[in-house]
């Protein structure tokens, strides 16, 4: 069929009605799962009044509490320090163990810190959150903990990719020389990984200021934790000054994270 239609019309695109038909399955498939949703436009237009009923009840935002913020601005940005301090150490260790070039070269190393760091990535934050927060109790800790361990898992598969895709040769013209296994770590992996590494690091740093908000919504402290409180309460004029200073500390964070990424790469 495609020869006698390709022969009267020499123009025609062989691959043409594959390329409809999987359009045509794309599109059912995307209706399904929008009616299955619940994905409405007319829901979402009905609900545009009450959104402004909200929008109109945050506005003023209330000053007046700005300084009571600065304590949980603090917290915030402290768990979300310590969460990528602690992950870093961690996930570094695993990093050797899970790159082919190293450590990992042991196949049942390898393939353990593998699957610790998948399994650390697979589980979100929030709900490592949840999980802290049932066994040390409410407060700024289990959002350390939470934020540790699911960075741990990121920034070990990053660390471990860097590791793998370092130049072979500066470290085999050390070993020749038949020096211990620290000083080659020191003078041909480390001089190859730290600039992406710290890259790395500082983009994990900057989500994790953005985290740290949200673990706050699930008892873990920080602004997130007031932000929860003045909604629970219908305080919006002060959940709209919570909101405010989300945003200022969120891009402030980015800026300076971005300036150091610059300097750096």
């Amino acid at each position: 069929m495609r020869k006698v239609l390709q022969m009267k019309n020499p123009s025609f695109n062989p691959k043409l009605p594959k390329m409809i038909g999987i359009t045509f399955i794309s599109i059912i498939v995307l209706l399904w799962t929008a009616n299955d949703l619940g994905i409405s436009i007319g829901a979402f237009i009905e609900g545009i009044p009450s959104l402004l009923h909200l929008l109109g009840n945050m506005l003023p935002p209330d000053v007046s509490m700005l300084t009571g913020l600065f304590r949980p601005m603090i917290v915030t940005l402290e768990v979300a320090l310590w969460g990528t301090l602690i992950s870093v150490f961690f996930s570094t260790l695993l990093a050797m163990g899970a790159a082919k070039n190293l450590f990992g070269s042991n196949p049942i190393v390898y393939y353990v810190c593998r699957l610790i760091l998948n399994t650390l990535r697979s589980i979100p934050d929030l709900i490592w959150a949840l999980i802290f927060v049932a066994a040390v109790g409410l407060g700024s800790f289990p959002g350390v903990l939470a934020l540790a361990v699911y960075s741990c898992g990121e920034l070990g598969k990053l660390y471990a990719e860097a590791i793998e895709n370092i130049d072979a040769g500066p470290r085999e013209a050390i070993e020749s020389t038949g020096v211990k296994l620290l000083t080659v770590l020191r003078w041909s992996i480390i001089p190859q990984i730290l600039p992406e590494t710290i890259t790395y690091t500082l983009y994990r740093l900057e989500s994790n200021v953005r985290h740290a908000t949200v673990l706050g919504l699930v008892g873990a402290g920080g602004l997130g934790f007031e932000l929860n409180t003045a909604m629970r309460l219908f305080r919006y004029n002060e959940a709209f000054m919570i909101i405010l200073v989300i945003i200022l500390m969120v891009t402030v964070t980015d800026f300076i994270s971005g300036k150091l990424r610059q300097k750096i790469i």
